[in-house]
C-alpha cells in the first residue's frame, strides 16, 4: 500500500476527506464526493482517511474536526475546509487548482 505522503503528492489534485464512522455530517459526505468524482473522473483523486484509525496524520494536518477536506496539488495543501460541502462547491475548487 502506498504511503499517504506518495498519494498526495501525484501530479493530479488529491482531495482528502478526515472523517470518523461515529459523524453524521461525514456519512452526507460520502454521496457528494462520489458525485464530485463522476463529474471529474481521473482529474482528481479522492481518499478517506479515518481520524481514529489514522491519528498521526490527522495530527500532522492539525485536523480537529471532522470532516475536513483537504485538496494537494504534488504535496502541497493548496485548500481546506471543515464541514459538509455541496459537491458543485467542490468540483469548482478543484478545477481552480
Amino acid at each position: 500500500m502506498a504511503s499517504f505522503s506518495e498519494i498526495i503528492n501525484q501530479d493530479i489534485p488529491v482531495l482528502v476527506d478526515f472523517k470518523a464512522d461515529w459523524c453524521g455530517p461525514c456519512k452526507m459526505m460520502t454521496p457528494i464526493l462520489k458525485e464530485v468524482k463522476q463529474q471529474l473522473k481521473d482529474g482528481v483523486k479522492i481518499i478517506k482517511i479515518d481520524v481514529d484509525k489514522n491519528q498521526a496524520v490527522a495530527s500532522k494536518f492539525q485536523v480537529k474536526g471532522v470532516p475536513t477536506l483537504i485538496l494537494f496539488k504534488k504535496g502541497k495543501q493548496v485548500w481546506r475546509q471543515s464541514g459538509v460541502l455541496q459537491a458543485s462547491e467542490i468540483e469548482h475548487i478543484i478545477q481552480q487548482h
